[in-house]
C-alpha cells in the first residue's frame, strides 16, 4: 500500500547564522542550493509560518540568505535549526521512471529479491557520494543502503515498497 504523500517537501533548513547583520546559513536539499526559492514561498512544516527568502551568496553546503524579519546576528542565530518547506505542487513534474522525490521514499516497506522484509525506509542520507537510505527494521536496528540500481533495482511507489539487494558488505 503506497505511503499518503506529503502536500509540503523539504527543501533547506536553516544551520546558522552569518555575520552581524542577519544573514542565515541555509542548508539546501533542491538539486541546485542557490534555487531554494524558484520553488514559490518557503514555510515551516504546517505551512502556517512563511518565510520571504533571498539568497545572498554561497556558502558551504548551501546558501547564505537573508529572511524577511531577521535584521541582526540574535535572530539569525534564534532560527537555527528551523526546516523549510514548499509545496508539493509548486515542484517540477519528475519523469515517470527512475525520478523520485525523497520524500516519496521515506516510509516505503523494504524488502530483499526473495521477499523477505528488511524495514521501512526511515531517511534518505547524502553526505556526497550519493544518496544512502536508512532502513529501520522491525528491533528498531538501522542498516544503511546505497540508493543505486544494483542495490536498489525496484522500487515501486504504488505498491508502497521497493526491493534492495544488499552488498555483502552490509549485514541486513
Amino acid at each position: 500500500m503506497r505511503p499518503t504523500l506529503p502536500d509540503r517537501v523539504l527543501v533547506g533548513a536553516v544551520a546558522g547564522a552569518h555575520g552581524v547583520r542577519g544573514l542565515v546559513k541555509l542548508k539546501c536539499f533542491t538539486e541546485k542550493p542557490a534555487q531554494i526559492t524558484a520553488y514559490g514561498p518557503l514555510t515551516d512544516e504546517t505551512g502556517e509560518r512563511r518565510y520571504e527568502v533571498a539568497v545572498v551568496g554561497t556558502a558551504k553546503g548551501g546558501v547564505l540568505a537573508r529572511l524577511e524579519g531577521v535584521t541582526d546576528r540574535n535572530a539569525a542565530e534564534a532560527m537555527k535549526g528551523t526546516r523549510l518547506y514548499v509545496a508539493r505542487s509548486a515542484l517540477p513534474a519528475l519523469a515517470p521512471e527512475n525520478e523520485f522525490y525523497h520524500a516519496d521514499l521515506v516510509g516505503l516497506g523494504v524488502e530483499t529479491p526473495d521477499g523477505r522484509r528488511l524495514g521501512k525506509v526511515r531517511a534518505v542520507l547524502n553526505y556526497g557520494a550519493g544518496d544512502v537510505l536508512e532502513v529501520t527494521g522491525e528491533t528498531g536496528e538501522s542498516l544503511l543502503l546505497p540508493f543505486t540500481r544494483s542495490t536498489v533495482p525496484l522500487v515501486d511507489l504504488d505498491g508502497g515498497r521497493l526491493v534492495a539487494a544488499p552488498p555483502a558488505e552490509v549485514e541486513p
